[in-house]
């Protein structure tokens, strides 16, 4: 990140940098090799509604103040503009375009208030990977999970590494685990198999992650403050207390924080949740399944299949065929449904 910048504001210079950790309010940003703490302006705390007969002008005049849904507008990764307060604190005032955003669906919140709804959760911002992470045991790989991972990386159009741990617990019996990931790596999918215990996999896991901004997702119990430990002493650690503070299996980002790494890049570890629910924002969830992507839109109905029961169905057909995995066309079913009864309830 530039430090300078050529933008004043309220006659003073501006600085960018990037969001590595935040509590609701509360940031610290990274710029030039430095940490501080920011608040949030209340530009950035409400959208403003200006005219745009004058796009130009300096001098817009309010017509409506939205306040945002969420309270927290600002993301882990998020790159931001900020001035120096008189506290020796920053002050954000703008938020910059977002290269991209991971996001899940909100827990589906209790009927406290009429109208309550589940909500577009961003996990982090301008990332490079997502790394499903994932046991080889204890507990055993659900894979219907990672389909979930790696649709929500699809979607938002975020490259993917799937990431297996406690790879010595079934050393000499992973034939089925090394069947699973090659059909993965088939429809475009790179892993990595590790151990903590005997350290294979982990250099070259390190090299993956080198000179990129990841974010870990898996399941609390895959192995992932151990295998953190093994890539850097204590980072495991760092980043357990920070998931301790938001609550186990909690669909929450509050308290996340992105951790550097000493051979360049970063990683942002998420808390340990019991699901991952899709954001509905594609017309047909096929488009976020690789191997079904193609074939979208050229079955008998077109566009309008539902790829279910309909007869000429070209995804159906492929199953058939033994050309695309059964169990990822039942991740996809499940998917749709899943959105379907959201939909219904919203």
């Amino acid at each position: 990140m530039h430090a300078n910048a050529p933008n004043m504001y309220d006659g003073r210079p501006t600085f960018t940098g990037v969001v590595y950790k935040k509590t609701i309010g509360n940031y610290l940003v990274h710029t030039d090799g430095r940490a501080l703490p920011c608040e949030l302006s209340n530009r950035i705390r409400k959208q403003l509604i200006y005219p745009t007969a004058d796009p130009g002008s300096l001098h817009h005049r309010v017509q409506k103040v939205v306040e945002l849904e969420h309270m927290d507008p600002l993301a882990v990764g998020d790159e931001v503009r900020y001035i120096q307060a008189e506290d020796g604190k920053g002050l954000i005032i703008e938020l910059l375009p977002r290269r991209n955003k991971l996001t899940r669906r909100s827990a589906v919140p209790k009927p406290l208030h009429h109208g309550a709804h589940p909500f577009e959760q961003i996990i982090v911002t301008n990332v490079d990977q997502v790394v499903p992470v994932l046991a080889a045991a204890q507990p055993d790989p659900k894979w219907n999970l990672l389909d979930r991972y790696l649709v929500s990386a699809e979607a938002a159009e975020i490259e993917a590494l799937i990431c297996i741990t406690k790879l010595d617990l079934v050393k000499g019996t992973e034939g089925e685990l090394q069947d699973a990931l090659a059909e993965y790596r088939q429809i475009g999918y790179p892993s990595v198999l590790t151990s903590s215990v005997s350290g294979e996999g982990i250099d070259e896991l390190r090299s993956l992650l080198k000179g990129r901004i990841s974010v870990l997702v898996g399941k609390s119990g895959v192995g992932k403050t151990a295998l953190l430990n093994a890539l850097e002493p204590g980072l495991g650690l760092r980043v357990k207390e920070v998931n301790q503070v938001t609550g186990k299996g909690r669909h929450t980002t509050t308290n996340l924080e992105m951790f550097p790494l000493e051979g360049g890049g970063a990683i942002v570890d998420t808390p340990g949740t019991r699901e991952f629910g899709m954001w509905d924002n594609v017309d047909d969830m096929a488009m976020l399944f690789s191997e079904m992507r193609p074939l979208v839109g050229k079955c008998r109905f077109g566009l309008d299949c539902q790829h279910d029961e309909e007869p000429g169905c070209a995804i159906r057909k492929a199953v058939m065929a033994g050309q695309i995995n059964p169990r990822r066309y039942q991740s996809l079913l499940s998917l749709k449904e899943e959105v379907v009864n959201v939909r219904r309830n919203l």
